[in-house]
């Protein structure tokens, strides 16, 4: 019996370089360790714009404006948020954002999610090019149709009301993309089976269909309210009366105004996303099982 040499005789885990443990016990590579990492700098990236703007919504005017900047508050207040809130009549605004927010996104997943359930699940001549069609709509700016959809909101009465913030930007194709990437997804038997037992089209829609599509209309859901939460060109065209504009409008119109400073301005930006945070906390999960279940299809 012959020995083996000793570089023979190394285990496969000897080769594989360094590795940590999780808290769970298990090995965590060196891969994972630098793929973490990465993912925790671009997280940090990302949010480096928006903790500035927190941690500077309480600093004074005169630490504002300090060279170098300082990271975190020397003297933390919240006259910043109690004056500009006061000055800004925010719940006027805040009022018309959240009726414009509510009524668009509802309508959004009526208006796309009908359109998707016809896209994926019946079958008539003519139904990919529809579908082509629409994705292309994607493509066209906004700029390019800003005047046409204006003059239809114009003849409609629409102007100046917010009437006119929420129906024409209703019906996205992104929207109808996601959801019927989705249905696809859903057998086409269980459609079958139901209307083998009775159940009508309508019924179908509302009792099989859209419960079975919750994750995408989380993920369509939260992609309106951020659209509609953060418009601003298109309420700043159609709401030209001051107590129809919405957050972004008014804050534009805020910061304009040279006797106000920077840092209350500051103050009521940081106001306006926290509605947008809790909403995206709350949909987390639906959120990343829409995206995922829609992408394998």
């Amino acid at each position: 019996m012959t020995a083996q040499p000793i570089s023979a005789t190394r285990t496969a885990a000897e080769t594989q370089g360094p590795t940590w443990t999780s808290t769970s016990g298990k090995p965590r590579s060196t891969t994972a360790v630098i793929r973490a990492t990465l993912l925790i700098l671009g997280a940090l990236l990302i949010l480096a714009p928006v903790l500035w703007a927190v941690l500077s919504s309480f600093k004074t005017q005169e630490e504002l404006a300090a060279i170098p900047p300082t990271v975190l508050p020397q003297n933390p207040t919240l006259d910043n948020y109690t004056t500009g809130l006061a000055a800004f009549n925010f719940p006027q605004y805040l009022f018309n954002s959240v009726v414009v927010t509510v009524a668009a996104t509802v309508l959004t997943l009526i208006i796309n999610s009908m359109a998707a359930y016809g896209l994926s699940k019946y079958n008539f001549r003519g139904r990919n090019v529809l579908f082509v069609i629409t994705l292309a709509t994607i493509m066209i700016p906004l700029q390019v149709i800003l005047l046409p959809v204006y003059q239809i909101a114009s003849s409609l009465g629409l102007v100046n009301s917010l009437w006119g913030l929420i129906i024409p930007p209703a019906a996205t194709p992104t929207g109808v993309f996601l959801l019927r990437q989705y249905m696809l997804t859903l057998p086409d038997e269980m459609i079958e089976a139901a209307r083998i037992d009775g159940a009508g089209e309508f019924s179908i829609f509302l009792r099989i269909i859209l419960p079975l599509s919750r994750p995408a209309l989380a993920v369509v859901a939260i992609f309106s309210v951020i659209w509609r939460w953060n418009d601003f060109l298109w309420p700043l065209i159609i709401a030209q009366d001051e107590s129809k504009q919405t957050l972004p409008v008014a804050i534009a119109r805020f910061a304009n105004q040279q006797a106000i400073p920077f840092n209350q301005i500051l103050a009521v930006s940081v106001v306006t996303i926290i509605p947008i945070i809790i909403i995206f906390l709350f949909l987390q999960r639906q959120i990343i099982s829409g995206l995922a279940q829609g992408a394998i299809k």
